[in-house]
């Protein structure tokens, strides 16, 4: 963007936010980075009037296709008022609620996607995705703007609607994808520096690694199939092969349907663990990150990785798969080779030798955290501004 063109957008967005922008914020499956978003936006552009309409992350075929007969009908009066902008997650069925509720199809609307329903690893898929991929495309085509977290997530959502308009048997317009394209920017969720904490320390020695104390292992995540739970077990059983010192927090939010695997390792690493499941209180989450050495991920599907960005913002070192959208954002010295569909023993010899070279890089004083300041919620505040204020202008 030239210049002219960005001082033109801060000054109209200056006159616009004096009048106090009114955006409505429609989050159809708030799960847990969901929220963070939402709450990053909200601190970041507070100079705007937010109105929020959010359903709980369960049920989630149901929530993909009746988020908007619920909100048409019980949150009209919401949904009536004047609004100069809406944001809307990819989860939301925007084109069937704007046909609902027709004065939404004034506004200008822009469709955020934490994640899309093409890149899910089909092992193990708990839904039928067909109807959740085709909601997403109608919403897109409906929405003004498309915003992603990574370009990982944008391509393979773009790849995913052509692979299926081509499956699909007659009467498919050409240009789709292109179309979809033309609306699409990537902008990441803010990831803020993870201060200091009071919380309550989980490990076990207070010496620093270079006086010869175990490694200190951290894993965060959802305990789910797309986490990559097998893996983990795989790189923890190398370790243990290699006989490798090290302490083990396995860290997450954990469902009474969560994979056998995550038990697994509960009681055939208890001796390595010093935290396993869900911490509740932030202090107490965030004290751990700034303890741990190594954050290693052996996730199956990542569209931006929070947690471990979190881990890293806490000076953390990654380890991560060479995959999905770790590749753009780590560099190459923190990513082992990824075999999610092939070798997978390959992958854990990988995965632990990363693992020991950077613990040894640690100990020698030869490796820092990654930069990851293009997450930073002060840099991104000026860019979810600039779009924002691009589209309110369109309109005004």
């Amino acid at each position: 963007m030239c210049c002219g063109v960005f001082m033109t957008i801060q000054g109209h967005w200056r006159q616009v936010a004096s009048a106090a922008v009114n955006i409505l914020l429609l989050s159809a499956y708030a799960a847990q980075s969901h929220v963070h978003w939402q709450h990053s936006l909200r601190s970041m552009l507070s100079e705007c009037r937010w109105e929020v309409l959010e359903l709980p992350p369960r049920h989630f075929s149901w929530r993909v296709r009746g988020n908007p007969l619920y909100w048409a009908l019980q949150e009209r009066d919401v949904l009536v008022r004047q609004y100069d902008l809406v944001l809307a997650t990819s989860m939301v069925d925007l084109a069937t609620l704007r046909g609902l509720v027709p004065s939404l199809a004034a506004v200008p609307t822009v469709v955020y996607f934490h994640e899309n329903q093409f890149a899910y690893p089909q092992q193990n898929q708990q839904h039928n995705l067909l109807e959740a991929q085709m909601v997403s495309i109608y919403s897109a085509l409906a929405a003004d703007s498309l915003m992603f977290n990574s370009a990982y997530n944008c391509e393979s959502f773009l790849s995913g609607c052509e692979q299926l308009l081509r499956r699909l048997p007659d009467k498919v317009p050409p240009g789709v994808v292109d179309l979809l394209r033309g609306k699409a920017v990537v902008v990441p969720v803010p990831v803020a520096t993870v201060v200091s904490a009071e919380g309550v320390g989980r490990w076990p020695e207070a010496d620093s690694l270079t006086s010869g104390r175990a490694l200190r292992l951290l894993w965060t995540g959802r305990f789910e199939y797309d986490k990559g739970g097998e893996g983990l077990l795989a790189i923890l059983q190398q370790l243990e092969s290699d006989g490798f010192d090290y302490t083990l927090a396995v860290v997450g939010q954990q469902f009474r349907n969560s994979p056998a695997v995550f038990e697994q390792i509960r009681e055939d690493y208890s001796h390595r663990l010093i935290q396993f499941g869900y911490i509740e209180a932030l202090d107490d989450y965030r004290a751990l990150l700034r303890g741990a050495d190594i954050a290693l991920s052996t996730a199956l599907h990542e569209f931006q990785g929070l947690a471990l960005l979190e881990a890293v913002a806490a000076q953390c070192i990654p380890a991560v798969p060479d995959r999905l959208a770790y590749r753009e954002i780590y560099p190459q010295q923190f990513r082992y080779r990824s075999s999610a569909d092939g070798d997978p023993q390959a992958e854990a010899r990988s995965g632990a030798e990363l693992v020991q070279r950077l613990a040894l890089q640690l100990q020698q004083g030869r490796v820092t955290p990654p930069d990851i300041s293009a997450f930073d919620p002060q840099q991104l505040a000026a860019r979810y501004r600039n779009l924002f204020a691009t589209l309110v202008g369109a309109s005004g």
